[in-house]
C-alpha cells in the first residue's frame, strides 16, 4: 500500500499496539493473581504451568493488535473481465472477545462490496475479518471498522456488512439467556442508498442466490 495513503488511514487500521505491552513476566505475574483471586491454589500441579499458557493463548487470541487490516487489502486486481456486480463471502466463521468483559463472542460474518474497477483477492476479506475480531470488541464496533477498511482502501461503490453471533457475557454470565443471537450491519455508498441493493445483498447471505 501507498505510504501516504497509509498515513491518512485511521490508527483502528494500524499494526502497532495503542500501548506499550508489560512483559511476560508481569503478564504472568496477573493471571498468577486472577487465579487466586477465582478462589484456587496457583500452586497445585494443574495450575502450575497455567499463567504461562494463558499469556501465549492471549497472544494467539489478541494477535489483531499486531496486524494492520488495511495493509491486507493493498494488493488488488484490475483484470475483471467487466465484471461490477456483488462480490459477497458469507458465512466467515470468527471468534473475538467482548471489551466489557473478555468472555468469547463467537459468531459469522457475511461481507459484500460493488466493485469499482478492482478486486480484491477473496482470502484479505476473511484476513480483515479475523484482525478485527481478535481485539478487544464490541459487535457494532467491528461491524463498522470491517466495512469502513474495506470502504476507505478499495474505494468500492458500495459495502455491505453483517455479523451475526453469540455473545458469552450473555450466555455465561449475568442473565444468562442461552442461544440469543445478536445481528448488526453497516452500509456504505450504493447499499446504503439504494434499499434494492441490500435486498439483493441480503437475500445471498441467506440463500447463496442473487436475485434482481
Amino acid at each position: 500500500m501507498d505510504a501516504a495513503i497509509k498515513k491518512m488511514l485511521p490508527a483502528a487500521y494500524m499494526d502497532k499496539p495503542v500501548t506499550d505491552r508489560p512483559t511476560q513476566e508481569e503478564a504472568e505475574a496477573a493471571v498468577l493473581t486472577l487465579l487466586r483471586w477465582a478462589g484456587d491454589d496457583p500452586t497445585r500441579e494443574g495450575l502450575i504451568d497455567t499463567p504461562r499458557r494463558v499469556v501465549k493463548a492471549y497472544r494467539e487470541m489478541f494477535e489483531g493488535y499486531d496486524k494492520c487490516p488495511a495493509e491486507e487489502l493493498g494488493r488488488t486486481f484490475e483484470e475483471v473481465a467487466g465484471y461490477d456486480d456483488m462480490v459477497v463471502m458469507r458465512d466467515i466463521s470468527f471468534h473475538s472477545h467482548c471489551e466489557h468483559h473478555m468472555v468469547p463472542i463467537i459468531g459469522k460474518a457475511h461481507v459484500g462490496y460493488l466493485p469499482d474497477g478492482k478486486v480484491v483477492g477473496l482470502s484479505k476479506l476473511i484476513r480483515v475479518v479475523e484482525i478485527f475480531a481478535h481485539r478487544l470488541q464490541t459487535q457494532e464496533a467491528m461491524t463498522a471498522q470491517i466495512a469502513n477498511v474495506i470502504q476507505d482502501v478499495l474505494n468500492p461503490r458500495g459495502v455491505a456488512v453483517v455479523i451475526e453471533a453469540n455473545h458469552m457475557c450473555i450466555e455465561m454470565r449475568g442473565i444468562r439467556k442461552q442461544g440469543s443471537v445478536t445481528t448488526t450491519a453497516t452500509f456504505t455508498g450504493a447499499f446504503r442508498d439504494n434499499p434494492e441493493e441490500q435486498v439483493r445483498f441480503m437475500t445471498m447471505i441467506k440463500s447463496g442466490t442473487i436475485t434482481g
